[in-house]
């Protein structure tokens, strides 16, 4: 699946189970909280934080997966196309970086 049948997929999933798209504002603080989620689980699983045990059944992917369906809907309800704008930030990023992170002595 690309990108923008994802997108596509989201619509259809809010005009079909949801009432509308929350406003960009409710979207972003529920992305903040997805974000944090995400961290949480980074910082006590791959992290120097033990990890409670109530967090050891928490699924990385379904967690990073809820920070892409909201990052899909803020795409949706702000006219983004995500594939346009990620192919082209890809293409900078390879301009810019391709000898930069290959000449970096602290990667290596």
């Amino acid at each position: 699946m690309n990108i923008q049948n994802a997108q596509k997929i989201v619509d259809e999933w809010i005009n079909t189970h949801g009432v509308r798209y929350f406003n960009e504002l409710t979207n972003m603080a529920q992305l903040t909280e997805e974000v944090g989620e995400v961290a949480r689980i980074i910082a006590r699983r791959y992290g120097e934080q033990s990890e409670k045990e109530s967090d050891k059944n928490k699924d990385l992917g379904e967690e990073l997966a809820d920070v892409l369906f909201v990052v899909l809907c803020l795409a949706n309800q702000t006219g983004v196309d995500l594939q346009e704008a990620f192919d082209k930030k890809l293409a900078i990023k390879t301009e810019r970086d391709h000898d930069r992170h290959q000449n970096n002595k602290k990667l290596k």
